[in-house]
């Protein structure tokens, strides 16, 4: 048995998100909520995922979305809390010209492998990070790298409901890590 800890980014994660939807059906899976979701600060956001992870007593896998995942690289590097695996979807490139200026310290983002199992899913068409960007960061973290195809930037606008593809991923990360 895994906690599933469902990390949104900026702005949390609205009731058609595939996150939230997918919350709803798993009343097991457990949000991370941060102090500010719409100027966030990743020295904040990154402690507020270490306390959860460490008052999880089952081994953790995280599921984040977009400016969450650019926290999850971050937090790998300076925690050693235990996880089984993480989900990192949609990350989005900090040089992009639509990277919001109400982000603070999101500016660098960790090149480091991750020290778990990981698969980033990106979309051909996300108008936050290329698919190459999205595809080096993958490569950086040691992820492995799933092409969605053009559904821009996997959100509650991508029209992917509850995304049963990419809960079947999230299961062969709990069930294989």
């Amino acid at each position: 048995m895994a906690t599933v800890l469902i990390l949104p980014g900026l702005g949390n994660s609205d009731a058609e998100h595939w996150q939230s939807l997918w919350e709803a059906a798993h009343p097991e899976y457990r949000r991370v909520h941060q102090n500010n979701w719409d100027n966030p600060v990743m020295a904040d956001w990154v402690t507020r995922l270490e306390k959860a992870v460490r008052a999880t007593e089952t081994p953790v896998v995280l599921v984040a979305h977009s400016l969450a995942c650019l926290m999850v690289a971050q937090w790998s590097t300076e925690s050693n809390l235990p996880v089984r695996g993480a989900l990192l979807v949609a990350p989005p490139d900090p040089t992009n010209a639509l990277f919001p200026e109400c982000i603070c310290g999101f500016e660098t983002v960790s090149n480091a492998h991750l020290r778990f199992s990981s698969i980033v899913i990106a979309s051909s068409n996300d108008p936050y990070g290329s698919l190459e960007y999205q595809a080096q960061c993958a490569r950086n973290w040691g992820s492995r790298f799933i092409n969605a195809g053009a559904r821009g930037h996997l959100n509650g606008a991508s029209g992917l409901g509850a995304w049963p593809e990419a809960h079947a991923l999230l299961e062969d990360l709990i069930c294989s890590a």
